[in-house]
């Protein structure tokens, strides 16, 4: 798996930052992008700054999930 495409807001009091954090325990090159619908979400979430995960706010349009992706893929 080379990217997560993740929900900030998940079942059970998990988070979309919480499973990227587990996934990269076992792949830490894994690319990360969570989305949102909720900016309080992301601006309380505790993502450090540098650390290679992108943020998609939503609604988004799908030109702007493809520009994303590839953005996340080709970084090294």
């Amino acid at each position: 798996i080379a990217l997560l495409f993740t929900d900030m807001v998940m079942p059970e009091g998990m988070t979309g930052l919480d499973l990227a954090k587990q996934l990269r325990e076992a792949n830490g090159s894994l690319k990360v992008i969570i989305s949102s619908g909720y900016s309080v979400d992301i601006a309380n979430s505790g993502i450090p700054a540098g650390s290679g995960i992108a943020y998609l706010s939503k609604p988004y349009e799908v030109k702007s999930l493809v520009a994303m992706v590839r953005k996340c893929l080709d970084q090294t």
